[in-house]
């Protein structure tokens, strides 16, 4: 099996239904399969792409992005999702990484187009903007009868560029077997079914959102209520009311946002799921509080495909928790020496199963560097307790050691968000001659909210113990994010050595 022929597999017994709701517009699954035909032959016969050939997939959040997806996968190509929010140097790093020949993308990014071309001469364009307006009418008997590149479940189906906050990009290769693991593993966590429309409000370039946002919807089939941007939430709102989402996967940011908006407001949803950051206990609290929907946090890395873990739809949650393993993946908390570890105590989380990546995109010390005896590193440092539910307490390469003991960041941001008045919280580490390192946070209060310095100090240290409370507070507007949510931390340690020194 592979992506492709799921595809056409949801397509078949649905070919009116809608499949994407576009602002006014919907899309069946019809068009939907037949323009992925029209990109596949396009890419085949006019830009030579082979089985294998890897092409970027540079758009915004858009319909067109579906047919694009499936179109190279159709073609035999490995996709390859890339950050529309990066710079051109970025970008060409990516692209010449992966060996890119054909980018896909449009006039929204077109600005961007001499500088990226310049750089690498060698690269053709694929213009999208004209994809569901041109043509001729589908016949979709024809287009469900037309052939494709049958791919293996082994076989690379996509490869997704992490962050890079501790360096280069890595190339996470995702197998057609990968994603279709984790699609069957999130749907059965989920109970998703066909009646059921997922609302998209993060960008689809994102490993989160290929997977629970684009193939899920569709090998359930459902329904994907693509939004073009979170900005402004009223608007975004707006549109996910009117096409009725039932599921709605995103960022603790926004859920934030829904919980302290002004005014009455009736939401859709069965469900809404919490990734691609930690969600901070007052703010499912908030959101869970004012609403009465489920908030489910869950966990997740591209490496994996990406969902690991979930709180349990129909089960116990527990607040703070990344919840258990979804169906068919395994995790487990081991010591630096492969050891797993009891209930209780920290060590770093692993996870082994079928949606684990390949390896890593021309980079075998990497690659042997995230596995240990047929486990993933994910980095992340956590535990379990005496029910089987995990808990993230930081990322590895955050733990502080002020005087000899470890610190976890987020512990105390946790504590952080309790006080009144604060937005963001982050916490980084500071290097300190006499405790080694010392914690320093960045705050930004709600909007029209002062805070003093003095007094979210006695608040934190009534709550934490005193080598745990940052020594420093420093109050900025907001936090730097990347394109999902997640606080850059590097970029605050920049701010401490330009802007805050003391």
């Amino acid at each position: 099996m592979d992506l492709a022929t799921a595809f056409r597999n949801a397509v078949s017994g649905r070919e009116g239904k809608p499949a994407l709701f576009w602002g006014q517009s919907e899309f069946s699954y019809a068009d939907l399969w037949a323009h992925s035909v029209r990109v596949a032959r396009a890419l085949q016969h006019e830009y030579r792409v082979r089985p294998g050939d890897r092409v970027g997939l540079w758009l915004k959040n858009c319909p067109e992005f579906v047919p694009a997806f499936f179109g190279v996968l159709m073609a035999g190509g490995v996709v390859v999702p890339i950050n529309c929010f990066l710079k051109p140097d970025e970008i060409l790093f990516i692209l010449q990484n992966a060996g890119i020949r054909v980018l896909m993308t449009d006039a929204q990014l077109a600005e961007h187009f001499d500088a990226v071309k310049s750089g690498r001469p060698e690269l053709e364009f694929f213009r999208t903007d004209t994809l569901f307006s041109g043509g001729a009418p589908v016949d979709i008997g024809q287009a469900l009868r037309a052939g494709f590149v049958r791919r293996s479940d082994s076989d690379l189906a996509v490869i997704i560029y992490t962050s890079g906050t501790t360096g280069r990009p890595k190339g996470a290769m995702l197998s057609h077997g990968n994603l279709l693991h984790n699609v069957n593993s999130c749907r059965i966590a989920l109970g998703a079914i066909d009646a059921d429309r997922f609302g998209v409000v993060l960008p689809l370039f994102h490993s989160y959102m290929i997977t629970v946002g684009l193939l899920l919807p569709l090998f359930a089939g459902g329904s994907i209520v693509l939004v073009r941007s979170v900005h402004p939430l009223k608007n975004a709102l707006a549109e996910l009311v009117q096409r009725r989402a039932t599921i709605l996967p995103a960022f603790p940011q926004l859920y934030r946002g829904l919980a302290s908006a002004p005014g009455e407001l009736t939401l859709p949803f069965r469900i809404c799921i919490s990734g691609a950051a930690p969600l901070p206990v007052q703010v499912l609290r908030d959101f869970e509080s004012r609403f009465g929907i489920p908030l489910i946090e869950g966990y997740g890395l591209s490496e994996a495909s990406p969902v690991v873990s979930l709180n349990p739809v129909n089960g116990p949650r527990k607040p703070g928790s990344i919840g258990v393993p979804i169906y068919d993946v395994e995790v487990s908390v081991q010591d630096d020496h492969g050891n797993i570890l009891g209930p209780g105590e920290v060590g770093e989380i692993c996870v082994r199963g079928g949606n684990v990546m390949l390896g890593y995109w021309n980079a075998p010390e990497e690659t042997a560097q995230a596995f240990r005896n047929g486990w993933l590193l994910t980095g992340d440092v956590g535990y379990k307790d005496q029910d089987g539910y995990f808990y993230i307490t930081d990322r590895k390469k955050d733990m502080l050691i002020v005087h000899g003991m470890n610190v976890y960041p987020r512990e105390i941001e946790e504590v952080i968000y309790q006080f009144p008045g604060v937005r963001e919280a982050a916490v980084v580490g500071m290097p300190d001659p006499r405790r080694g390192e010392q914690p320093v946070a960045f705050v930004a209060p709600e909007e029209g909210v002062t805070l003093q310095t003095e007094t979210l100090k006695l608040f934190l240290k009534s709550k934490l113990a005193d080598y745990k409370v940052p020594n420093r507070i420093h109050f900025v507007p907001a936090l730097p994010r990347n394109a999902t949510g997640k606080v850059v931390k590097p970029v605050l340690r920049q701010w401490l050595q330009e802007k805050f020194v003391a």
